[in-house]
């Protein structure tokens, strides 16, 4: 019941129009499927599903001031862990969700006792979190069990079919499933944001000596970040290798997938709760529209996307420092204050 009122008190303790904003967007996404070919619904996908990890990392990052650069090994995880319980025990997905998880956050756990009983911090704990990501990727190179480096896959199944049980079947399923994440990932970022947690987490990211003294117990609470950030990693995880059936140890666990991971709430605007969301929409489009564009002129550049991305990521640095949407949120009233706009701090 806490919990419930918690949720009641964000969102009515949010500016008008941002509940207006929340409301109609969430309407438009519902209602959106029946506009779009398959193509423009396998793009919607994707960002719903980088704007849900965008908000997973975001916690971490954005509200802790932890940065991650092995995120990865989380989607990694957690896909392989839901994958092989399916594929050899016939465990439905939503059952291996739950394994996934607690793999994810055991793993996490071991990582953050790691760094932070240690005082590993800063730039030295974001290559920690980048070698664990490449010795597991290493060593499920090797795994037999789950196909090593030839890859796993799992059965495919018509598209026609809506098997919401074992996660089979139609790309709208996996919309509605994509959009129920990032909507699961917004109010869990908005709770954790507006509540306690979410208030340690700041002094932590701000001044986390200053927490210290005033009697935070910065180590728990760094712990707690990662944990949740793992977790809701670990659903991400599943829902990719659901959807696309196949997993590859080299494509899952690759820092390039880490990247990709963190680059919607940088360049959306770290430590908000809309930052991920634009972040995400604005790079998957531009991603499709240069691939479209180059398949429409008959050329291949290898490297595109992530070229377009450094660019992206150069222009956002250079012209908007805190990320997209906090000049919107300044502009149209969105936000009540320059911690809302995650103007309050240096990220």
């Amino acid at each position: 019941m806490s919990a419930r009122r918690d949720l009641v008190a964000v969102f009515a303790d949010a500016p008008t129009r941002s509940r207006t904003a929340l409301i109609v967007l969430l309407a438009a996404l519902l209602m959106l499927p029946l506009a779009l070919d398959r193509y423009l619904l396998s793009v919607m996908i994707l960002i719903l599903y980088f704007a849900y990890v965008g908000q997973a990392w975001n916690i971490m990052m954005g509200f802790c001031g932890q940065l991650s650069l092995g995120h990865a090994l989380y989607v990694g995880l957690g896909a392989y862990t839901a994958a092989a319980l399916y594929q050899h025990f016939g465990i439905i997905p939503w059952v291996g969700m739950v394994a996934a998880v607690l793999v994810c956050v055991i793993a996490a756990t071991i990582i953050g006792w790691l760094a932070f009983r240690f005082g590993i911090s800063g730039t030295y704990f974001a290559l920690l979190t980048i070698a664990f990501a490449e010795f597991t990727r290493i060593g499920f190179d090797h795994f037999g069990w789950v196909g090593g480096s030839g890859g796993f896959f799992l059965k495919v199944v018509q598209q026609d079919r809506f098997d919401l049980l074992n996660l089979r079947g139609h790309p709208l399923m996996f919309y509605y499933l994509a959009l129920g994440l990032a909507v699961l990932g917004f109010v869990l970022s908005a709770w954790l944001l507006r509540g306690r947690p979410g208030f340690y987490f700041r002094a932590i990211r701000d001044n986390e000596e200053a927490a210290r003294a005033a009697g935070v117990n910065t180590f728990r609470y760094k712990m707690y970040a990662i944990q949740v950030s793992a977790g809701m990693t670990a659903l991400a995880g599943v829902f990719f290798a659901f959807f696309y059936n196949n997993l590859f140890p080299e494509q899952i666990f690759n820092i390039g997938r880490s990247i990709e991971i963190i680059l919607a709430p940088i360049i959306g605007g770290v430590g908000t709760l809309f930052g991920p969301v634009l972040g995400a929409a604005v790079l998957t489009l531009l991603s499709e529209g240069i691939n479209e564009a180059l398949a429409a002129i008959g050329h291949e550049i290898p490297g595109a996307k992530q070229i377009l991305y450094g660019i992206a990521l150069g222009l956002s640095i250079m012209f908007m420092p805190h990320g997209i949407w906090p000049g919107i949120a300044r502009r149209f009233g969105f936000a009540r204050s320059r911690e809302e706009t995650g103007e309050g701090h240096d990220a």
